[in-house]
């Protein structure tokens, strides 16, 4: 009798519920403190070593507004390290700039520096080949750059001998959630392609990679209306899954976080997910670095 009203009337079965029971990945939103502390500790086993994290992406993924949030969460209030723009959907950054973040202490600042490039775009943005020259330690801070043609050696800006501290030490590639669906269709299957060359050049110099999906309040409506729902989203965790396959790179070094945005006050949830990816961002370079040592001495 069910059947029979069920064929007639339709299904009467409520949606699947858009969140797990549990969260898949743990985060102690209760306790920030422990791991801006520990961030805040870090000192790199090579003495007078920058841990130089390189962010890339696409443009308006969020890249410097990543590098503002990092520092709002480790100064305690709201700072604009890094121009960024809300409104054009082009690149923003024009220029190769690296930004460190000042201890409490004048002229003394922790030992890790992030470089900012111009964004990805499927026919125009960052050239590929100028960040892998960034990778290697070629480009000098204040370079401009060409959309048509990469730097050559030669050039004013094409550093000829790098020390440790021009190289990049970890590779970040920052995206945006809401445009993961759209990353084998048209323009943007270009870009991924960029993606995955630029994290092939990064493998062949042994330089670790992990990512960063932004704007997760605004790609489901579940963690907009509490972040907490982070890890218990089935939409994110797709998102995730996608992109890990599309990209290559592991679940593992996958980090979902809200940046700064419309907020004029730290936000304990944001910070957490904000410092819960520096700490491992840190860690990856940190073990990179000291891998690459041991073999040489080998």
């Amino acid at each position: 009798m069910l059947n029979f009203l069920k064929e007639i009337f339709g299904s009467a079965d409520p949606p699947p519920a858009p969140l797990l029971d549990k969260p898949w990945r743990q985060i102690n939103w209760g306790d920030k403190q422990s791991v801006l502390q520990y961030v805040k500790d870090y000192r790199p086993q090579i003495k007078g070593l920058e841990l130089r994290i390189l962010v890339h992406g696409p443009a308006g993924a969020g890249k410097s507004s990543f590098i503002n949030s990092v520092q709002t969460t480790m100064h305690g209030r709201s700072c604009t390290l890094a121009l960024a723009d809300s409104i054009s959907h082009d690149s923003f950054t024009k220029k190769y700039a690296t930004y460190k973040i000042q201890k409490e202490s004048p002229q003394s600042f922790y030992p890790f520096v992030f470089s900012d490039i111009m964004g990805l775009e499927p026919t125009n943005g960052v050239q590929v080949d100028d960040i892998k020259l960034a990778l290697k330690g070629h480009v000098k801070d204040g370079y401009r750059f060409k959309p048509k043609s990469p730097l050559a050696e030669g050039d004013q800006f094409y550093n000829t001998t790098p020390t440790v501290n021009d190289k990049v030490h970890i590779l970040v590639c920052v995206f945006d959630a809401k445009s993961v669906s759209l990353m084998t269709s048209g323009d943007a299957d270009l870009t991924v392609q960029k993606i995955q060359n630029i994290r092939m050049e990064a493998t062949n110099l042994g330089i670790p990679q992990v990512a960063i999906l932004t704007k997760i309040d605004e790609a489901c409506r579940e963690i907009k209306q509490d972040l907490k729902n982070v890890y218990k989203s089935k939409s994110l965790k797709k998102k995730m899954e996608q992109f890990s396959a599309e990209v290559g790179i592991p679940m593992n070094c996958i980090f979902p976080v809200k940046n700064y945005h419309e907020e004029i006050d730290p936000d304990s949830e944001v910070d957490s997910l904000l410092l819960s990816a520096l700490k491992h961002i840190i860690n990856f370079g940190e073990d990179g670095v000291n891998l690459k040592l041991s073999q040489s001495e080998c």
